[in-house]
């Protein structure tokens, strides 16, 4: 059984899914940086200056006791954090879009086979028919 293991964990679909995992995350913490500090303050800039993480809607206000502990935390709707995330969603499927569309330019397109020719017994036929047509 360990050496089952052993050649299922060695076979390169494992080691190319491993690799791919690991890049998929590098990945994201790279366009999710991209957002969070690059376009997020932009996006914040063009709205007057507004940072969307800020935005909610109080329900009930923090309880506060006299030595300063919260007794009953703030009950908000935070949709400027969903209005962030929104943003991030449609930042990171452009940029996606844009690395993917960048890789189909530089990966080489495969030209396709030439048709195989006909077969002997197509060649036979195609001889027989073109034969009975100079007859008629």
């Amino acid at each position: 059984m360990l050496k089952e293991f052993r050649d299922f964990i060695m076979t390169g679909n494992v080691i190319d899914l491993a690799v791919a995992v690991i890049l998929a995350g590098a990945v994201g913490a790279v366009v999710n940086g991209f957002v969070k500090m690059i376009m997020m303050p932009i996006v914040g800039h063009f709205a007057g200056g507004v940072d969307f993480a800020d935005m909610k809607i109080v329900l009930s206000e923090a309880v506060v006791a006299a030595d300063g502990t919260i007794e009953t935390p703030e009950n908000a709707i935070m949709y400027g954090a969903w209005v962030n995330t929104i943003i991030s969603l449609i930042t990171v499927g452009f940029v996606l879009f844009m690395i993917v569309k960048a890789y189909n330019k530089v990966r080489k397109k495969e030209e396709p086979a030439p048709p195989p020719g006909p077969t002997k017994e197509e060649q036979l036929l195609m001889e027989i028919r073109d034969a009975i047509k100079a007859k008629n």
